[in-house]
């Protein structure tokens, strides 16, 4: 049974369910739905386990806040001993247009607090991470209170479709393999 981790990058808190920085949890939220799934309560974080095509998924939404992702992603990879190409770490994106995907096998932190601390803890860049377009519509100086806003009206009415492509990205992720799953979906 391959086993594979699918970190969703996002804050606790009610404040922060439906911001754009919590997109991570946003996709495996859905995914979870889509599947009849339901989150249990873990050392750092919140989980569940999904078995797809004779692969087992890992679904973990840490509750250490983003800057400190890190510490749960390396205490579960290393709980299930799960290797690091078997590792997708979904994160909010200013720099693509909203809702779309970019997936890479490696890659910098580009300023992502989650990002850096999971680089830090596994000192490494060499893992996959799923990017989702949040865009840049902020004026100078907006940054913080954009990515920690809520989505608007337009966007509201495309994430469903948007989430919809992101869950069939992660089943993709492990039964597919990571260089077909990035010609379907990236720029989509």
């Amino acid at each position: 049974m391959k086993k594979y981790l699918i970190v969703g990058l996002g804050n606790i808190g009610a404040e922060y369910v439906n911001t754009r920085h919590n997109i991570g949890f946003k996709v495996l939220d859905f995914l979870a739905r889509e599947e009849s799934l339901s989150f249990d309560t873990v050392k750092l974080g919140t989980m569940a386990e999904y078995k797809f095509k004779g692969r087992t998924y890992f679904l973990l939404k840490p509750n250490t806040y983003m800057n400190l992702s890190g510490k749960a992603v390396k205490f579960w990879m290393d709980k299930e001993n799960i290797p690091l190409e078997n590792i997708l770490v979904i994160t909010d994106d200013l720099n693509l247009p909203f809702g779309t995907i970019r997936i890479k096998p490696k890659g910098s932190d580009g300023g992502h607090n989650g990002l850096k601390s999971i680089n830090q803890v596994l000192n490494t860049q060499n893992y996959t991470r799923f990017r989702f377009g949040i865009s840049d519509e902020f004026k100078k100086g907006q940054q913080v209170n954009y990515v920690l806003g809520e989505w608007d009206d337009a966007e509201k009415a495309k994430l469903p479709e948007r989430l919809k492509m992101s869950a069939d990205a992660v089943r993709s992720f492990g039964t597919a393999g990571l260089e077909n799953t990035m010609t379907t979906y990236n720029g989509k």
